[in-house]
């Protein structure tokens, strides 16, 4: 990956970049674990009889256990116990289904084998959006921090990950620079 790069004006603007195959199933098996992730999370929604009849998805009320879920979905608020549940249990849902479909975007829109790619705005939009969540999934499970030096240690096995983290940062960086552009 070298970068996106605008192309085109108005209506017909484009952010074109292209992965190569390995690139694209790094990305796939990420996208793809958030997503679970989140899944998983939408299966623990109470069954909620007033919720069936208005159409309101209620979520759980509890803050995830998993610190990397928990990083996905924070609380809504810190005031109180009582309204933080009730926060996380009305928009919770909603949450998880724009990080879902975001990432269903760029699965979507990510040739399987690598290859060219062209996004529309809007589709630019959504692979900001599930890189940041990606992004910080594995900073979370990384331990990542404003302290952590560029490389660890030979012997420390996020080196690998960091490595990964880091090539996350550089494509979520170089599209907000060219997306910024056409603001």
């Amino acid at each position: 990956m070298n970068g996106w790069k605008r192309a085109g004006r108005g209506d017909k603007v484009r952010y074109v970049s292209g992965f190569s195959g390995e690139e694209a199933a790094v990305l796939r098996g990420l996208f793809t674990e958030v997503r679970q992730m989140l899944a998983t999370r939408a299966e623990l929604a109470p069954t909620d009889e007033l919720a069936e009849l208005t159409g309101i998805r209620t979520g759980p009320t509890s803050r995830p256990t998993d610190r990397v879920l928990a990083r996905l979905l924070p609380d809504f608020t810190n005031e109180d116990s009582d309204l933080a549940g009730g926060m996380r249990s009305l928009h919770e849902p909603g949450l998880i289904e724009a990080k879902d479909a975001a990432a269903a975007e760029v699965l979507d829109t990510l040739p399987e084998a690598g290859g060219r790619l062209e996004l529309t705005t809007s589709q630019a939009d959504a692979w900001l959006a599930a890189l940041n969540d990606v992004r910080l999934a594995l900073g979370t499970a990384l331990d990542v921090s404003e302290n952590m030096p560029e490389q660890l240690p030979d012997d420390d096995p996020r080196g690998q990950h960091l490595g990964v983290y880091h090539w996350l940062t550089y494509v979520q960086d170089s599209l907000v620079r060219v997306r910024s552009t056409a603001l």
